[in-house]
């Protein structure tokens, strides 16, 4: 039987993993469990009761966390003119158009966050077998499809998290880092859960939110009870 380190042991001792906690419980219990010499970031794992196999049960969207995620991203921004000009003004990191789309095709990735005018996607399609695989392709669903670029960039560096469900119909998101306030990743975990709840396909059928878990990077998954949110789901 493998050795479980001291530190591993200690953080799995906190937590009953048979248990389910209300959410405010399950966040002080995560950075009460988080043992690393870095600021774990904490995600949260969410399964659905979707078969993402059918379209009209496909979940996706965004959501801007009231208190960010911890996490600075860098923000590439297809635009020209004076739409260029406006994302630069946000604060974009990277501004540009054919040049820009040039340099992705010659390796450039230093970035978390891709944003294009609608004008601009016909260029941008283009990139799909470099920003597809990695989750980056803009997408109007989520907002990162505008000539809104001055909002869409201020949401980015604000901390909006984008979210997909996956083949196994669980959706992975982050939520902050371990030094935040217990309250600050609970309340950044109701927002990712209500906007989940308001996503909600009309042809899902059951029990919609099957079983949340919250963790850090190095720490154990902490169960949170979805009860406490059914009676909020439409």
């Amino acid at each position: 039987m493998p050795k479980v380190a001291k530190k591993k042991a200690a953080a799995r001792a906190v937590v009953d993993r048979g248990q389910k906690y209300a959410l405010l419980e399950a966040c002080g219990l995560v950075k009460k469990a988080a043992s690393a010499k870095f600021d774990e970031t904490v995600d949260i794992a969410v399964r659905l009761g979707v078969n993402p196999k059918h379209a009209d049960q496909m979940v996706r969207g965004a959501v801007v966390l009231p208190h960010g995620t911890g996490q600075s991203l860098r923000v590439l921004v297809f635009a020209k003119g004076e739409k260029a000009r406006e994302a630069e003004a946000a604060g974009a990191d990277s501004v540009g158009a054919e040049e820009l789309v040039a340099k992705v095709q010659e390796g450039f990735l230093d970035f978390d966050r891709v944003i294009a005018t609608p004008d601009m996607m016909g260029l941008v399609g283009k990139l799909g077998r470099i920003l597809g695989p990695r989750g980056l392709m803009p997408n109007p669903k989520v907002g990162t499809v505008t000539f809104d670029v001055k909002t869409a960039v201020n949401e980015a560096k604000a901390g909006k998290v984008e979210y997909r469900v996956e083949r196994a119909g669980i959706v992975h998101a982050r939520i902050g880092k371990c030094s935040f306030a217990e309250d600050k990743l609970a309340a950044n975990a109701d927002a990712l859960l209500q906007a989940l709840i308001r996503a909600k396909p009309a042809t899902a059928k059951g029990i919609y939110l099957r079983s949340i878990t919250m963790a850090s990077t190095m720490g154990p998954g902490v169960r949170i009870d979805p009860l406490q949110f059914s009676a909020k789901e439409v």
